[in-house]
């Protein structure tokens, strides 16, 4: 029912419209062109002035009406950087806009056509005055470009020596993360090897960094005020690791890793009190339309200090241990119980390692 009233409404609009014409060619043709023109010129120049001035209060009051659903502060110094960026270029074309469109609705009112005003000058060509607008936008877009490639080299920069790596997967339709164990250094990976039983990311279990290696799901942890590499990629189809709240974004492309780096600065408790919203998290959003079930990949980005940190990493088990059955590993040689002790005689001689069922 809604909707049949609303292309009714539609349909109606037209016909007003339509009618509207015809009334206007019907008044030209009683009053005389010339003067009925001149009325119209009049009418349509009033109009265009009270669109320009409705437009401009349009947009003070969407702004003040959407101001409380913005996004927080930026949770990250790279994230403040982009912010800044974002609004120095929304003022010099904020600015440029308001004076362009200002002069010309004000043009269209106050030159009307009339058959008292008779053009007095021709103006074709003038070559300074081209090359000032040309030479000024551009100087003022290479600056603003600049900007941007100075923050983009920043966070696709190589991670400082103190940064925590950690390796975010994108998968229809979830988020797999691995943090490196004990050893600080993740495994190789073969995307060979993955299955969605006990091998989500494909770890080689020849590698004896994979051994103490943790996946979680859905979940990053993070610490604040330290660095972190972020190292992306894709198990399908393309996705795009949004991270709206840190400023930041970047594509998950199957078979090649991108990074990301940058230092958290704000806890998700401090965020909390920020914003008033005891219910507030930090998102990872997937900013690539992935496939039907695209809308519920969300994740959840957990920004704390460094001892709720440990105390939460110590608590997790590794995967292969949760997957295979065997123990943790050592801190040094191969491990006890790993790929070696795992595989039977003939996936022995045949360098493949056991995928051991729950």
């Amino acid at each position: 029912m809604t909707d049949l009233i609303i292309v009714l409404l539609v349909v109606l609009v037209f016909i007003i419209v339509y009618q509207i014409g015809k009334t206007s060619e019907l008044a030209s043709t009683i009053n005389g062109e010339e003067k009925a023109s001149q009325k119209n010129n009049k009418t349509i120049a009033s109009l265009l002035v009270l669109f320009f001035v409705l437009g401009l209060y349009g947009i003070w009051k969407c702004n003040d009406y959407f101001k409380d659903k913005m996004l927080p502060v930026a949770a990250c110094k790279t994230g403040e950087k982009y912010d800044s960026m974002f609004m120095d270029t929304l003022w010099v074309t904020g600015i440029v806009f308001f004076a362009t469109q200002a002069v010309l609705f004000w043009f269209a009112y106050k030159y009307q056509a009339s058959e008292k005003r008779k053009s007095s000058f021709f103006f074709s060509h003038d070559n300074k005055l081209e090359v000032i607008w040309t030479t000024v936008p551009a100087i003022a877009m290479t600056i603003l470009v600049v900007i941007g490639l100075k923050n983009w080299f920043e966070v696709t920069a190589p991670a400082p020596d103190n940064a925590m790596t950690v390796e975010i997967v994108g998968k229809q339709f979830n988020w797999i993360i691995r943090y490196p164990g004990k050893d600080n250094e993740l495994g190789v990976r073969d995307f060979r090897k993955i299955n969605d039983a006990n091998n989500v990311l494909g770890l080689d279990w020849n590698d004896p960094h994979n051994m103490d290696d943790l996946i979680s799901q859905q979940e990053l942890h993070l610490v604040v005020n330290k660095p972190v590499r972020l190292l992306i990629g894709s198990r399908d189809v393309i996705h795009d690791v949004g991270l709206p709240h840190f400023r930041l974004k970047m594509d998950a492309v199957p078979g090649i890793s991108t990074t990301l780096c940058f230092t958290p600065s704000i806890t998700s408790d401090s965020m909390k009190k920020i914003t008033g919203n005891p219910d507030f998290v930090y998102e990872i959003a997937c900013d690539q339309l992935c496939g039907k079930g695209h809308y519920s990949m969300r994740g959840v980005i957990v920004v704390e200090t460094q001892e709720q940190y440990d105390a939460w990493i110590s608590k997790q088990q590794s995967y292969y241990s949760m997957n295979n059955g065997a123990p943790e590993a050592p801190k040094e040689g191969t491990p006890a119980g790993g790929p070696e002790q795992a595989k039977n005689p003939a996936e022995k001689a045949a360098g493949k390692p056991v995928m051991m069922k729950n």
